[in-house]
């Protein structure tokens, strides 16, 4: 009776091991595929370190909302309605610590500090965008020397949302997605050699 209950309570936790990450698998492929996509514009980031292994990390500039909350600690859970600008670019129109009904879009963030007790500091769940490592450098190089000039069109992130979850997609420089924008970079810095 004793080895019954041992496997039994065994089976239990492997199942409960397994459901955890196939239900964070699916609620990510479902924010993807089915999530209403926002363009997050992204600055240039300190060139110190932008780069860790495999991703590239990313700044935005939606990284603070206007609140009359003057409660907000580092660590909290924040709500971030969003809505778009005149140009399509993702803008954060308030900032809640319940969930918002469903009929709005949102995105959970953390939030990070409190701003003369009006502006809330958020990080985004979606700062790290992961390439093929060989690639990493290249794209640094890119990013770095197209920001630096004056007149380029912004830098922006694709990143689908759906109940708070959110799938980064894509990094598009130049109006295409950053692993093309290194390729045809590489291969136009070989054919002026």
């Amino acid at each position: 009776m004793k080895t019954k209950n041992i496997l039994i309570a065994f089976a239990v936790t492997a199942l409960v091991q397994l459901f955890i990450p196939l239900k964070m698998i699916y609620d990510s492929y479902i924010t993807e595929n089915e999530g209403v996509e926002y363009h997050f514009k992204a600055r240039p980031i300190d060139p110190s370190d932008p780069f860790r292994g495999k991703f590239i990390t990313l700044d935005f500039e939606l990284e603070a909302v206007a609140t009359n909350d003057t409660t907000w600690q580092e660590g909290d859970t924040a709500y971030i309605i969003l809505a778009k600008d005149e140009n399509g670019f993702a803008e954060g129109k308030a900032v809640s610590r319940e969930k918002p009904d469903g009929a709005v879009d949102y995105l959970t963030a953390k939030a990070k500090r409190l701003l003369d007790n009006s502006l809330l500091f958020v990080s985004l769940p979606f700062d790290r965008y992961y390439m093929e490592e060989s690639k990493a450098p290249a794209a640094e190089s890119a990013y770095f020397k197209y920001a630096a000039n004056q007149d380029y069109k912004p830098v922006y992130a694709v990143v689908a949302v759906r109940k708070g979850n959110s799938v980064l997609k894509d990094v598009i420089i130049n109006g295409m997605p950053i692993r093309e924008y290194v390729i045809k970079n590489r291969d136009k810095n070989k054919n002026h050699q």
